[in-house]
């Protein structure tokens, strides 16, 4: 890509994406905001061709999905819904284990598993990326090296890692050094912010709205040679498309285009 772009994590928008009707017209006003692509996630029930007019209708393109490991191993169907949307990256949302969490061997079997998966899609010209919370930072009580560290060790080298700045940052991380550890392999970033309230818990807030430190996280970014900036915010204080307007704004004042 000759530019980077900011996008958005549908997901934010959850509430407002239930039907074809909801898509199209949050398409347009993502659309309306600035935002040239979104990464797709709890979208409502709509045939593939209709959210391909949609998104071609409003100017937008869709540079990412997040799609659950099973059903990345149906190949078939899972490349046809890739290739109708002309996206290549495939993104994991998180491995989440009930058991054996401090256990490098639950990690390293896991990155087998995807590993395998992402192999399959590579076939069909798409890359599989993994998505980080902040409990990949827990230390495993076998290597005393993060679970994050295990999946960065064992994922083959072609799966790549879109890290989120603030779940890095609420497991204890620097976003910043993380991404520079994944130069090459982090095509994709979450940018969301983090704060603190007066009673002293966290939230979730919007770029530049926070904390955390933007000139050293998107100089890294660059370096990384991150394509993607997605904006996403799970929950928070602001409505949602108030909140990535606000996002957006910010990231274009940092000079991202």
């Amino acid at each position: 890509m000759s530019q980077t772009q900011i996008g958005l994590q549908i997901y934010t928008l959850r509430d407002h994406i239930k039907t074809p009707a909801d898509i199209a017209d949050t398409c347009k006003k993502v659309s309306d905001i600035g935002y040239q692509s979104i990464e797709i996630a709890a979208l409502g029930e709509i045939e593939t061709s209709e959210l391909v007019k949609i998104l071609k209708d409003h100017g937008l393109t869709c540079s990412s999905i997040h799609t659950p490991l099973d059903q990345m191993q149906e190949i078939n169907q899972c490349v046809e819904y890739y290739q109708a949307l002309d996206c290549k990256y495939a993104i994991c949302s998180g491995f989440m284990p009930k058991e054996n969490q401090y256990l490098s061997a639950t990690w390293i079997a896991f990155a087998k598993e995807f590993s395998d998966a992402a192999a399959e899609l590579g076939k069909h010209g798409i890359t599989a990326g993994y998505h980080n919370h902040s409990h990949e930072l827990l230390k495993c009580i076998d290597t005393g090296k993060t679970a994050y560290e295990a999946l960065i060790q064992h994922l083959a080298k072609d799966v790549w890692f879109e890290l989120d700045t603030y779940w890095i940052t609420h497991g204890g991380g620097d976003p910043s050094a993380w991404i520079d550890r994944l130069t090459g392999r982090c095509p994709i970033i979450h940018v969301k912010d983090m704060g603190i309230n007066h009673d002293r818990t966290q939230f979730m807030g919007e770029v530049g709205e926070g904390n955390l430190q933007w000139d050293r996280i998107l100089t890294a970014a660059k370096n990384a040679g991150v394509e993607y900036y997605v904006v996403e915010r799970d929950n928070g204080k602001l409505d949602p498309f108030e909140s990535i307007e606000i996002s957006f704004k910010n990231l274009k004042a940092m000079g991202l285009n």
